[in-house]
Formats: C-alpha cells, structure tokens, sequence
C-alpha cells in the first residue's frame, strides 16, 4: 500500500467516514472463492502495515549497523612471521587483525586472543608483510583495451595474472591510454573486479617521431598510443600542464631518441616538466637510453629514473653523485634486458643483464634508492628473476623488501597509509609461503593478498 493511500484512509476512519473492506489472498493463490476470511476491517490491516514499517525501520536499523555487534566482522591473520617494517625485528608466530579496512591490531599471537567474530586465516609457518608495490607497469597490452566493457570476472582475472597473484597492491603505470585505465582503476575502487591501486602517468612525453607505428604496436601485442610530442621547454610545460589537468598521478618523459634527422627530446625540456609537476606535488619520471641520460634527468630534478642503461656500459660517480641527497630514486628493471635480447647468443644476454646489474650494484653504494619495478606488461609477469637478479646485485632481503614497500610509500607521499604493518593504516598485506629471507625468489611466492582489509587473491595451495 502507497503512504499517501494509507494517510487517506486514516484520515477517513478519524472523520467517521465508513472503512472500506479490502480482499486479501487466503494463502491459496489459485483459489477465486470468497470467504469471511478474505476479508478484514480496514483498521485491523492499517495496524498491520504499521506494524510491518515499524519492523521494516528495525530490520534496516540493524543493516546499517546500529544493532548491538559490529558491521562487519574483522580478520586475522594469525601464526606468522610478521616484517612491519623492513628494519624492524620481525615477530615470530605473531596475529595482524584487520577491521573496517584497516590494521586494528598487531603483536604476538600469545598476547592478541582473535575475538570471536572475526574470520581466521592461519598463516603458521608463512611471512606477513605489507603490500607490495611494484612502481614501473603498463597498461598497453592489447587484452586492456575496452577496459570499460571488459566482463568483470575477466577483468580480475586479467589483474590477478599479472598482479594480485605476485602481492602487488599497489603498482603505478608509466605509459598507457589514461581514458582507458582510469576505467580500469574506477572499477576496482567500486569494487565490481579485483586489482592493486593505480597510479598512472597516462600519455608520455617523446620527442617527435619517437613512437613506433601503430602496425609495429599491434605486432609487439599493444595498444596504438598517442604519446604527446615535445620539441621545447614551452611544449613541455604544456604538454604537462595538459595532463595535469586531465588528472595524471605523474608525468612521463622517454628519452628514446627518433629516427634522424628528427632532434632528441630537448634537455630543457625535462626541467620543464618537472618545473610543473612539482608546483602540484607529482613526481616526474625519466626513460634514459644512456648514461648521459640519467645524468641530464638527474640534474634537471626527476624523481625517478626509470631503468638501467646497460647499453652505454658500467655508471660510475659522475654519474650517480649527489643522488642520496636529491632524493631520486631507480626502477632498475633487470629483467627487461635480458627478455629484450631473447633472440640474441646466451653470452650477449649474460653480459648485457650483468652490466645492469653492476649499474644497480653502483647506485645502491651511492646511497641511491630503489623502487622495485619490472616494466610488467612489457616483459613475463612472474617478477621471481628480478628478486633473484636484485639479490645478485648484493641488495638483501631488508633492502628488496624496502624497494616493495617503505621505500616507494615515501617516493610517492603515502607514509602515513600504505608500506607498513602498523595500526590505523590501510589493510594492504602479502602472506608468502616461505621465508624471503632465505632465497630471494620466495618474494614472488605468495599465499595470500590482501587489499583494503579483503582477501583479493588466495593461492590454490
């Protein structure tokens, strides 16, 4: 019955007006015979509809947590070696309890009981750590195309394939169609799929003529990509003023030099777009092809250069001086050189990835930073040789763990949310199978993810 029927027929009955008798189903839905019990007095069913939005009101009072217990139960992740930090000493058989999306609790397990209302997953035997970030991805394979329309339960697929499945909770994109990420990005925020949080510099910033074409694209399996070409600092400027705007969390420059005579992206130019990144606190990144490259993005202000340049030979301190205290940082991105030269002899792809390494060996003496990232997207999606190979290159397993977390939470200013285990922070948590400390490959190895609070990926064994 509409209100306003019900406010007519109170009105009616306070007047002295006759109630009308209205015909209610007997229980028989098939039946058309009348009986007295068919029908009831107008008042008797006035004071059952009350009676039902009266129950209604409890029933929705209850369903927005105004009942007694709380909303939602909480979760416990119980039994683990837990790494809050990567300096701090981790606690052994230790319990991180989630509630509301965030960390509500964490310690020992003798010293946490888990309360009776929240799901157990037993992690005895495993590693807790916080979520992963992996800082240079793309999203320019062609399965992400039409991300919008894309079926949901494919989607997550696509994102725990290359992502979820590996502890990545956060990942940020250096090259892709913004319109067509950011649809990748809304949907996980909804929650209709699965996936890490996104980041994403959308279009890049190349000299003219830089960008291969579009049939070479679809070959190499991506999307065509209309990169903004820069031929000065004005351009540059613009160009990043443009992305801004459109909403980008980073500008991109690539420093792939054009087919001649075309000229090479301006050396001005890279200061240019970090001049106006910075005005608006976003970090500015830098594809080098050379040695010279990484220090022309060095000293223009970039906050990450992202890759090694294994090509231009071993970097030494003209170099990578100065690097600690200008606060840039390195996706050294091992693996790409050697995927990169699958077609060429095995000694070639051996010396080309050991002179990278070296590279990465070299900045981490400097005091330089590291930010894990693997140009995912680019290359296979298991980042287990990039652990081995940073791990190669003498980082431990404090400083990879570091490159995952504490490290790229600082770069990108997001300390007092994501990249720790602490209480009050955002629930975003790995459980490997083993421990890492023991063989860097186990960083890839992972039992659970979790994202929000939400267990986003679970290993089938």
């Amino acid at each position: 019955m509409k209100m306003q029927n019900l406010k007519t027929l109170i009105s009616k009955k306070a007047s002295g007006m006759p109630s009308p008798r209205f015909r209610i189903e007997n229980g028989d839905r098939n039946s058309t015979a009348g009986s007295r019990a068919d029908y009831v007095p107008a008042p008797r069913l006035v004071l059952t509809v009350l009676l039902a939005l009266a129950l209604g009101f409890g029933v929705r009072s209850k369903l927005l947590g105004q009942s007694a217990g709380p909303a939602n139960p909480g979760l416990a992740l119980v039994g683990g070696t837990i790494y809050v930090t990567p300096t701090d000493k981790p606690i052994r058989n230790g319990i991180v309890m989630i509630q509301d999306r965030r960390i509500s609790a964490v310690g020992s397990k003798a010293s946490l009981p888990v309360p009776p209302n929240f799901q157990s997953v037993d992690c005895s035997g495993k590693t807790i750590t916080a979520g992963f970030w992996n800082s240079h991805v793309h999203f320019f394979e062609r399965k992400w195309d039409n991300a919008a329309d894309t079926p949901a339960p494919e989607l997550t697929r696509q994102l725990q394939d290359m992502f979820t499945r590996y502890g990545f909770t956060s990942v940020f994109d250096l090259g892709s169609r913004l319109e067509n990420t950011r649809h990748i990005r809304e949907r996980i925020q909804s929650e209709e799929v699965l996936g890490p949080r996104i980041r994403s510099t959308g279009e890049v910033l190349i000299a003219p003529g830089a960008m291969p074409a579009d049939n070479i694209l679809r070959i190499l399996g991506e999307m065509p990509l209309r990169n903004l070409e820069v031929r000065s600092a004005a351009e540059a400027q613009e160009a990043s003023k443009r992305l801004l705007e459109m909403g980008v969390d980073g500008i991109k420059i690539h420093l792939q030099p054009p087919p001649p005579p075309e000229p090479p992206f301006p050396r001005d130019a890279i200061q240019a777009a970090v001049i106006r990144a910075h005005e608006v606190k976003k970090p500015v990144f830098v594809h080098p092809g050379s040695g010279a490259d990484v220090i022309a993005a060095i000293q223009a202000g970039v906050d990450v250069v992202a890759h090694t340049t294994p090509a231009s030979g071993p970097w030494d301190d003209s170099i990578t001086t100065g690097i600690k205290d200008r606060s840039v940082a390195l996706t050294p991105t091992l693996t790409i050189w050697k995927s990169s030269m699958r077609h060429d002899r095995i000694s070639a792809q051996d010396t080309f990835t050991a002179v990278a390494v070296g590279q990465l060996r070299t900045w981490v003496a400097s005091g330089g930073t590291v930010l894990f990232g693997t140009d995912i997207g680019a290359i296979d999606y298991d980042p287990s040789e990039e652990y081995a190979l940073m791990s190669r290159a003498g980082l431990s397993f404090r400083q990879i763990l570091a490159s995952l977390t504490t490290a790229p939470a600082a770069q990108f200013r997001d300390s007092e949310r994501l990249g720790r285990i602490a209480v009050g922070l955002e629930a975003d948590l790995v459980v490997l199978k083993d421990d890492p400390s023991r063989d860097a490959r186990g960083f890839a190895d992972v039992a659970y993810t979790v994202q929000g609070g939400k267990i986003i990926y679970r290993s089938a064994q």
